[in-house]
């Protein structure tokens, strides 16, 4: 696991890895901690963050994690990207990564393209489905790459490249407690307020009680999905 915030660990992907027998090695990369070889690595799932991919001056390890990043899925390492991850991953392949038009925050559809539909991974999810989207910047989707879902607000929401890397800008695998400790983040608490006004957290909590068994089966059959993919079978 790679995480570039301490509250944003995976959530229940990584209850659902423990399940299968699969140990978790987590870096926490803006705290110092350094990416091991990709090559011994089996998979990797990298989450979100408060900063941008091209915030290189403040955040100078994000240049190797990119690098990083593009060896491991050219060589056809599994890769899942979450949010910052998913931006990551279109950085590496030669994607723009920009701020957005408005920032995306609420429990909002997702809906998968023809590709999607027909994904061996993304195959597993509804055609549309509820998920957390908390994000200010988007990607433009990298050369090569099957486009796999969108929003009303943003056209890209998941792609993949090759046939084992994946990218998603939403968020399926959240918890109670992670949700809760997000309210703390300077960043994400303003960009809920600007988002959804002054309250904009609590509306914010609501919508994600009242959806989040919906999401948490969406986060199961995606992960499991992508881990039978890889070849990682309990």
């Amino acid at each position: 696991m790679v995480q570039h915030i301490r509250c944003e660990p995976p959530g229940i992907f990584a209850d659902l890895l423990r399940a299968r027998g699969i140990g978790v090695d987590t870096v926490e990369i803006d705290e110092g901690d350094e990416l091991p070889d990709w090559q011994d690595v089996d998979l990797v799932v990298a989450m979100g963050g408060p900063m941008g991919t091209y915030e290189e001056v403040d955040h100078p390890w994000l240049a190797g994690e990119k690098q990083w990043i593009a060896q491991a899925v050219r060589a056809r390492k599994p890769y899942l990207g979450v949010c910052l991850g998913a931006q990551l991953l279109a950085a590496s392949l030669g994607g723009k990564v920009s701020t957005g038009p408005v920032p995306e925050v609420g429990v909002l559809a997702v809906t998968l393209t023809a590709e999607g539909q027909a994904d061996p991974v993304f195959g597993a999810l509804d055609e549309s489905f509820p998920a957390l989207q908390w994000h200010g910047d988007t990607f433009d989707m990298p050369a090569g790459c099957i486009h796999l879902g969108s929003s009303a607000a943003y056209r890209n929401q998941a792609f993949r490249f090759g046939e084992v890397a994946y990218a998603v800008q939403f968020h399926v695998e959240v918890t109670d407690h992670m949700l809760n400790e997000w309210q703390h983040v300077p960043a994400y608490r303003e960009s809920a307020r600007s988002a959804l006004g002054e309250s904009g957290f609590e509306s914010l909590a609501r919508a994600f009680r009242s959806a989040s068994s919906s999401m948490a089966a969406s986060a199961t059959r995606l992960f499991n999905s992508w881990l039978d993919h890889c070849g990682l079978h309990e």
